[in-house]
């Protein structure tokens, strides 16, 4: 399990974190009653998804894996299972 990335990339944390702040920023301006600092909220929100997407198409998030690294799974299981 240590050495498995399980999905915890750069881009990962980058979006999940500005998406957070987002939430925290939409939760706050919804109990104060602020509506256009709660939709302001929401569009860090997207914010978060829209630059962990990025990310990932820049580069930094789960690598693709190649042909060979599927037919290896693909052959273990068959294997596994007989």
């Amino acid at each position: 399990m240590a050495g498995s990335a399980h999905g915890h990339t750069p881009a990962a944390w980058t979006g999940v974190i500005i998406s957070f702040i987002g939430f925290c920023i939409a939760g706050v301006c919804m109990v104060a009653v602020n509506l256009p600092g709660f939709w302001v909220g929401m569009g860090v929100i997207v914010l978060g998804g829209i630059v962990g997407g990025a990310m990932k198409a820049a580069g930094l998030g789960m690598p693709k894996e190649s042909e060979a690294v599927v037919a290896a799974r693909e052959a273990a299981t068959l294997q596994a299972r007989s």
